[in-house]
């Protein structure tokens, strides 16, 4: 019986012609091969595919595929079943494994075609499997390096959004200290002519009291009470109306919705508390604004966009408090949209500093504090939430200019 087994497997082999050259290639090729029989026994195998699972040439040759890779007996079953069945070629497809004397995985892309006997019948299956270990390893670390850069970026991301909103309270900061500087000096002084009107009263209400009351006490005191008053409703009214400009600039900051409003008004009264500022810098505030820039678009978001820009002249165009001119212009540009220009005439920009000016986390100044986000902040509002353009000029020594192209009625929200 084993003789007659033996007899078979040679006649079987004997399909393969025995040339030396021929023999030499399959066995010493870079990828592995086998033939198979219709009933899954190797009739020939190289030495590379024997690595999938250790056992040797002679050891293959004969025996059934469920024998020596009994991981993969029903895949290959079901993939020579078809190709008898069909006569057609089964190509790409992956197969793993992992030895018993191995730790690691290792896989395989494998091709596999029907071997014809002269009169056209399929008499065995011919294997290629070409081993791609190393570049599904490859794919892996690539997925894991992917996987960890968009982690970092998702945390970059969050960051970021976390700095921005410390920059928008910054920018709420530096408007309430203005409010404080604005409001600090009608009160203080209100409060000192209180005072002087109240030390005065007391002394003529004595002189009244002892009926010792002169003509001229009395002109003097009702010159000075009439001067006091003066003054007095003269700073309250500036005080009142500091007040009202600052909450109506709050509340149209806070509005973040879309409403209508008066671009130039807006504009005025937001810029109104950084006359203090300016002047405390040595610098001019120019403003010239248009009539009649309805827009219906979000006010907050304007308003903010305006604060930085206004804010950013003044805190880097002027190293040293050298002095100058910020300048803001508001007006129309044609009927649908309106130009915003903030411009200074101070130290200008560097080519590779213009160049990074919107990156986020750049600034020339963070041993100043500066964080780097507010032109970000800036860019971000512009395109994104007010739909309109913006662009930046600037040369070293001449000053900068940021040109803003704003919609008058933004981009509706999608859904």
């Amino acid at each position: 019986m084993v003789q007659a087994q033996k007899s078979m497997l040679a006649s079987e082999v004997l399909l393969f012609p025995e040339q030396p050259a021929l023999r030499s290639i399959y066995d010493t090729a870079p990828i592995g091969l086998a033939c198979l029989s219709p009933d899954c026994r190797y009739l020939q195998i190289n030495q590379r595919l024997t690595e999938i699972c250790g056992i040797s040439v002679e050891n293959h040759l004969g025996r059934f595929v469920r024998d020596c890779v009994p991981a993969l007996a029903d895949s290959v079953a079901e993939i020579v079943r078809s190709i008898m069945e069909t006569g057609e070629p089964v190509v790409g497809i992956e197969v793993s494994g992992q030895r018993a004397d191995q730790v690691e995985q290792r896989y395989w892309m494998t091709y596999w075609h029907p071997l014809r006997a002269a009169s056209g019948e399929i008499v065995a299956v011919n294997v290629a499997a070409e081993e791609i270990t190393e570049r599904k390893r490859a794919e892996q670390e690539l997925r894991e390096a992917r996987d960890a850069a968009e982690t970092a970026l998702r945390r970059l991301r969050e960051t970021q959004e976390s700095l921005v909103e410390a920059e928008k309270l910054a920018a709420l900061g530096r408007m309430v200290a203005g409010v404080a500087h604005e409001v600090n000096g009608p009160v203080g002084n209100s409060l000192t002519i209180a005072s002087t009107l109240q030390r005065k009263s007391e002394a003529f209400s004595s002189e009244v009291s002892s009926g010792k009351v002169r003509r001229s006490s009395l002109s003097e005191f009702l010159n000075l009470t009439g001067d006091a008053s003066a003054q007095l409703v003269a700073n309250l009214s500036r005080a009142a109306e500091r007040i009202q400009s600052f909450k109506q600039a709050a509340l149209d900051q806070g509005q973040s919705s879309l409403s209508r409003f008066n671009a130039g008004e807006l504009s005025k009264q937001l810029l109104s508390g950084l006359d203090r500022e300016c002047r405390r810098l040595g610098l001019s505030l120019d403003l010239r604004f248009a009539p009649d820039l309805e827009m219906d678009s979000y006010p907050g978001p304007f308003g903010q966009v305006l604060n930085h820009l206004v804010m950013n002249a003044m805190t880097h165009a002027y190293p040293g408090n050298c002095g100058g001119r910020v300048r803001v212009d508001l007006r129309s540009a044609g009927h649908d949209h309106v130009e915003l220009v903030v411009s200074d005439d101070g130290c200008g920009m560097a080519p590779e500093v213009k160049l990074q000016a919107f990156d986020p986390f750049f600034t020339t100044r963070r041993h100043h504090g500066a964080t780097g986000l507010g032109l970000l902040v800036v860019y971000s509002i512009v395109t994104e939430r007010l739909g309109g353009r913006i662009r930046l000029e600037s040369e070293p020594g001449a000053g900068t200019s940021v040109w803003l192209t704003l919609p008058r009625c933004a981009p509706r929200p999608v859904g």
